[in-house]
């Protein structure tokens, strides 16, 4: 989500959290379709935000980086629990679980995009303030998790992608992903990456 204005951070809180929600039930969703129904025996197919909040990456993390005045203010939920093994095809399975949570959010923003071109009568100041900041905060987190560094959804397509060993040895730098993301954070990196990422799947969808 972009940060700005009080009145802005206020509307777009709720989107943020119900963009991330949509974001891990369409992993649930697609493993289970799969052949893993782990997500669903876990409770985790619900729209139910609560059973989706991670302390760290939906609240502190966000703040944080509003308080920064960070240009890109990005988070994550609790991940959905997924047991690669149990999917019928583990390699190409593990790639559409990842792809899909990006994809949720991509359609969901080409929806909301569409409802707004098509609806003249939504284009009142506050209506479209709330549409806007609804197609960035989905465009935002599909560009984020895009990013192929572990544990993001990026990870898992690119996993899906490479030969057995060397997708093994590339999985081996998950366990200092976060470090990675913390420190493109801290450097101004992240949103060099980001932010293109975003006018790229604008352009797709039309905005």
């Amino acid at each position: 989500m972009m940060s700005g204005s009080l009145a802005g951070v206020l509307i777009s809180i709720p989107i943020f959290l119900f963009a991330m929600v949509i974001h891990e039930v369409a992993h649930g969703w697609v493993a289970y379709k799969l052949g893993d129904p782990t997500a669903k025996f876990s409770g985790r197919l619900t729209l139910n935000p609560v059973s989706h909040i991670d302390p760290f990456g939906t609240i502190l993390l966000p703040l944080m980086l509003i308080l920064m005045h960070s240009p890109v203010v990005i988070g994550w939920a609790k991940p959905v629990p997924i047991n690669f093994m149990g999917l019928r095809d583990p390699k190409s399975g593990i790639m559409k679980v990842g792809l899909a949570g990006p994809m949720a959010n991509i359609i969901f923003a080409f929806i909301l995009a569409s409802i707004f071109r098509l609806l003249p009568l939504l284009h009142s100041p506050l209506v479209a303030e709330i549409f806007f900041s609804s197609i960035l905060i989905n465009l935002v987190l599909a560009a984020f998790n895009l990013i192929p560094i572990p544990p993001l959804d990026g990870s898992r397509i690119l996993f899906g992608l490479l030969p057995p060993r060397m997708a093994i040895r590339y999985m081996s730098i998950e366990p200092y992903g976060f470090i990675i993301l913390f420190v493109l954070i801290w450097m101004g990196l992240l949103d060099r990456i980001v932010v293109p990422l975003v006018a790229i799947l604008a352009r797709i969808i039309g905005v």
